[in-house]
């Protein structure tokens, strides 16, 4: 049984990871912080009751549960807290929040060599966004001509967001040199990426869309079950964790392992 508190556990991401985590019966949400205090968070998130109020004070929150793990869907400002918080109660952080700073990353690395400690601090825990990232890696080795088209909704904060600027850099550490990024802020839209490749005579475009916040809660699951099992370091690619996984070949997870040829 993992045990876990979610940060921004009533946000529009927040409230599909939760629900998420609250059916999983191998997961115990012990905790859960949002901007306004609720008697319960899964009639908050609505889901079926769970004996789990809604705080305003991850401190307090920390205080009185034994967390395994930290959950946080916030934005960078609150989650830059919460990230502390938590390494210092020992308490491993699953990060979604997006727009972290080099800084913040830079001392949560060394909080976590110096405590044994695990960390995920992943842009995008859709399955499908990690096998684009892959792909995509592939596919520049013989075309190193890209762009980076991302559209999301117009109440993101980030620009570009964040799978956006990790795509780059996996595609940068390929070809030698940066893919420019091009931002998109529409009502109707969730979490859209494309990578277009251009090559003599031919386009190659990679897309990914994200037609639910649900599309994040199984990636979120892998990391929430896998994340103490990194030990004093942090990721940031989700496909570490899906890894992880797969060689504890774990049947009816949320990622299956891969087939065994034979």
């Amino acid at each position: 049984m993992v045990r876990v508190i979610v940060c921004g556990a009533t946000g529009q991401t927040g409230s599909a990871i939760t629900r998420g985590l609250l059916a999983e019966p191998d997961v115990q949400v012990v905790g859960a912080v949002a901007a306004h205090a609720a008697p319960d968070v899964g009639v908050a998130v609505g889901a079926e009751p769970a004996g789990v109020p809604l705080d305003t004070d991850l401190a307090a929150v920390l205080a009185r549960t034994a967390a395994d793990v930290l959950v946080d869907f916030t934005v960078a400002p609150v989650a830059e807290r919460h990230l502390r918080l938590a390494v210092e109660h020992g308490v491993a952080p699953v990060v979604g929040t997006t727009g972290l700073s080099r800084d913040v990353l830079a001392a949560l690395e060394k909080a976590c060599r110096e405590r044994e400690l695990g960390a995920a601090v992943i842009a995008n825990f859709s399955i499908g966004a990690m096998l684009l990232a892959q792909f995509a890696a592939l596919a520049a080795e013989l075309l190193p001509d890209a762009e980076i088209v991302e559209l999301h909704h117009d109440r993101k904060r980030d620009r570009p967001s964040g799978t956006a600027l990790r795509l780059g850099q996996r595609l940068e550490a390929v070809t030698g040199r940066p893919a420019p990024i091009h931002s998109v802020r529409l009502p109707g839209l969730v979490a859209h990426h494309r990578v277009i490749f251009g090559g003599r005579g031919e386009v190659l475009t990679l897309s990914h869309d994200s037609l639910s916040r649900d599309s994040f809660v199984p990636g979120v699951l892998v990391a929430v079950r896998h994340v103490r099992e990194l030990r004093g370091r942090v990721v940031y690619d989700l496909e570490e964790l899906v890894a992880l996984s797969a060689r504890r070949d774990e049947p009816g997870r949320a990622v299956p392992s891969r087939r065994r040829r034979g």
